[in-house]
């Protein structure tokens, strides 16, 4: 579930306080303030998103070496549009027909 930021709508029109509410996305946009019951508006704040992915330790999840280890097959396009096999089980190359 998303983690939405929403404001409160002061009288002014100006925002006021921030809060954020983990919210399923087929729900409605909060109206009111769940606890106070200002009227309040969502609004947009940076995307929080990883710049690497990495395990508990900081090292990267998705090296090779760790795909290969959890069962996964890499596949690594080539210029002639065929994907040839980096690490992992299966076939050495995959051609589209």
């Amino acid at each position: 579930m998303p983690l939405y930021l929403y404001e409160v709508m002061l009288p002014d029109g100006s925002g006021g306080e921030q809060f954020e509410v983990l919210q399923k996305m087929s729900d409605a946009a909060l109206a009111e303030h769940p606890e106070t019951g200002e009227p309040v508006r969502r609004v947009f704040g940076e995307p929080n998103a990883p710049r690497a992915w990495t395990d508990a330790h900081g090292k990267a999840a998705v090296s090779d070496k760790n795909l290969a280890q959890k069962g996964f097959t890499k596949y690594v396009k080539t210029g002639d549009g065929s994907y040839e096999k980096a690490v992992g089980t299966g076939p050495k190359q995959i051609r589209r027909k």
